[in-house]
């Protein structure tokens, strides 16, 4: 038995009439009811009782038009969804993004994916750094990240999805909460907490204080965005972070523009050899998702 078959049996069967059966398929009458006989043949019982003027269905007949019904209707569930998975648009996908991601890009991107791709599921890591997301990457535990360059791997191929200046997190009582810039060595005499030393930031933020004239003097490693800014509430010190953790409102903390702050960027990394569907469908939805964000520069791929 055949799908094609089956497809002809219910039609006749719905119309009770190989004439209308044969123009509802758009095809001639003797060959419907050839294949009709052909059916009967290969399952050894009569579907149809033929009169001049109607068909009708026998006891055998109205079963199988109860399960080919079923049978028709679950293979063409099954052909869109083996299209939808061929086409990208279904399947789980493990990501991992940094913490500041969490208030800038990812919010988007979720909300971009569940629109145009309600198939996808997304297996999201946050508040992972550049170098777990690149193990992650080439072990496999991840499918793509969102982490901050510059990666070390040559297996890895990314793209830079967003490039923002860094802020200054400070105690709202601190002496230098005032509505102004800050300039970087105005911080020598503060207490910092930072990122581990293996992340982007903790780099960039020594780098930018060195450059003033004085090592930053770090008291708290926390990896943790939404951690750190709680230590910055409790007076614990000051924190340098991308600009996008602005909206993450916390009672205690305010954030102030740093002068000449350098940017960092954000991109959207995957390993090099994976060209899977599912995978270019997101790197999709990343691109609409965040084309209209604040500080957005659009970048060529890195490696």
């Amino acid at each position: 038995m055949e799908i094609r078959q089956l497809n002809y049996f219910i039609a006749v069967a719905e119309e009770r009439h190989f004439g209308r059966a044969a123009k509802r398929l758009h095809m001639a009458q003797p060959p419907l009811s050839q294949q009709i006989r052909q059916l009967e043949e290969q399952l050894g019982v009569r579907l149809l009782n033929r009169t001049t003027r109607r068909v009708e269905l026998t006891a055998a007949g109205q079963a199988l038009l109860d399960r080919g019904r079923q049978i028709v209707n679950a293979v063409g569930t099954l052909r869109a969804d083996v299209y939808q998975v061929g086409q990208g648009a279904t399947g789980v996908l493990r990501v991992g993004f940094s913490g500041s991601a969490t208030y800038g890009v990812m919010p988007p991107i979720v909300r971009r994916a569940k629109q145009v791709l309600p198939g996808l599921s997304l297996n999201l890591h946050g508040e992972m750094l550049t170098p777990a997301m690149e193990a992650g990457l080439r072990e496999g535990t991840l499918d793509a990240a969102l982490l901050r360059p510059p990666i070390a791997s040559q297996d890895i191929e990314y793209r830079i999805v967003t490039r923002e200046p860094l802020i200054l997190a400070l105690p709202s009582f601190s002496a230098l909460a005032l509505d102004r810039p800050v300039a970087v060595h105005e911080l020598q005499d503060q207490e910092f907490i930072s990122y581990p030393p293996e992340s982007v930031l903790y780099r960039t933020t020594a780098g930018l204080c060195r450059a003033a004239g004085f090592q930053p003097r770090i008291t708290q490693v926390i990896s943790e965005t939404s951690t750190m800014l709680s230590f910055v509430a409790a007076g614990s010190g000051v924190a340098i972070l991308p600009a996008s953790v602005r909206a993450l409102q916390l009672e205690g903390v305010v954030y102030r523009d740093i002068e000449q702050a350098p940017e960092v960027e954000l991109a959207v990394a995957w390993r090099r050899e994976d060209r899977s569907s599912l995978l270019q469908s997101f790197l999709d939805v990343v691109g609409s998702a965040t084309k209209d964000l604040p500080n957005r520069t659009p970048s060529p791929p890195g490696s």
